[in-house]
């Protein structure tokens, strides 16, 4: 039998190769893996990218411009309403909106937000606004905590009221987040006169009933614009690019309506209607012979135009017991110019 001699160093030398050989086939496995997981990586890097800028690009594109840009809107003041003699019977006065950014109503430590002394300042805020405009404390407070980006606090505020808001937000450094709008208001001087005919307007000085909404595309104008940079605190940045566009006032009517004989009618008609119990009121038109101008256009019962929501005392009755709808009803009934929308027989006196 043939003897071979193993020699110890040989053999230590092949485990030690083949060691090396199994570690280089392991770290290039590890390689790979990693090689692989940074490839997948980078695709889904790639991927978002490509998501961000064409799926997603004019969507964020508008947002970052909503964020960085104010776009405040000027309401155009509203035609007014003659009668024939040119006395105003519904006129448009400058008045303001209130509305707050809650976020951005907050007090800062080192640049770190103080939530208690934040919640503070929004109680004391939301005390100043119920004082001054004489609101429910815990609704403003509500609106002041809200995770809304805009809140409404008031509409519509005459200017004396809006500038003791503005001395207590500068002498308690409380006007970031606070943002005061020009808006305009609807007026009546004379209450109840023509209510009937006139109409009213709604919240966005739009026409809802009479005159005011047949010829409310001309009263009502065209509203301006006025479109700045903002910083992260709501506060204007002004710069080359802020555009204001004017806005175009609404143009005004004359009627042949006399505001005296008006009166005059309204008066008798009244008394007539109370004397004779007439349980649906009465309607009256007087006409100016001559050249078919309407003089007097009056319905009793009225309503008073700069308050059309409450109802007069011919539909008050029960008025808390009935649905929303069927108070809806009787108000359409009390605003109903019945002298040209009912038939009924006419009666001429010479």
């Amino acid at each position: 039998m043939e003897k071979r001699n193993i020699n110890p160093q040989n053999t230590k030398k092949n485990n030690i190769s083949k060691k090396r050989k199994n570690i280089m086939k392991i770290s290039f496995k590890r390689m790979m893996v990693l090689l692989c997981i940074f490839l997948l990586f980078f695709a889904i890097l790639i991927g978002r990218i490509g998501y961000l800028q064409f799926v997603q690009g004019a969507w964020l594109k508008q947002k970052e411009y909503s964020q960085s840009t104010s776009n405040t809107v000027i309401s155009a003041k509203r035609g007014t309403i003659y009668d024939a003699n040119g006395k105003a019977l519904a006129i448009s006065a400058a008045v303001d909106t209130i509305s707050v950014n809650p976020v951005y109503i907050n007090v800062k430590n080192d640049g770190v937000t103080d939530k208690e002394k934040t919640q503070e300042l929004k109680e004391k805020m939301a005390q100043e606004f119920a004082d001054v405009f004489e609101l429910n404390y815990d609704d403003v407070l509500k609106k002041l905590t809200s995770d809304r980006s805009v809140e409404t606090i008031v509409s519509k505020v005459e200017s004396d009221k809006v500038e003791i808001l503005k001395k207590w937000l500068k002498d308690n450094d409380a006007e970031a987040g606070v943002n005061i709008d020009e808006d305009t208001k609807r007026y009546y001087p004379y209450d109840n006169l023509a209510s009937n005919l006139i109409g009213f307007c709604g919240a966005n000085n739009q026409g809802l009933d009479g005159v005011e909404l047949k010829y409310d595309n001309i009263l009502k104008g065209t509203n301006g614009k006025l479109t700045t940079a903002i910083s992260v605190t709501q506060d204007a940045i002004p710069d080359e690019n802020e555009q204001y566009i004017e806005p175009e006032n609404g143009s005004n009517i004359y009627l042949t309506i006399d505001s005296n004989i008006q009166s005059i009618v309204e008066k008798y008609l009244k008394q007539a209607v109370e004397e004779n119990k007439a349980k649906r009121g009465g309607n009256a038109i007087i006409m100016n012979p001559q050249n078919g101008e309407i003089l007097a256009m009056a319905t009793y019962p009225d309503y008073n135009l700069n308050d059309p929501y409450t109802p007069n005392e011919t539909i008050i009755d029960g008025w808390d017991d009935l649905s929303g709808q069927e108070q809806t009803n009787r108000l359409y009934s009390m605003w109903r110019n019945r002298a040209v929308l009912d038939s009924y027989e006419p009666r001429f006196y010479i």
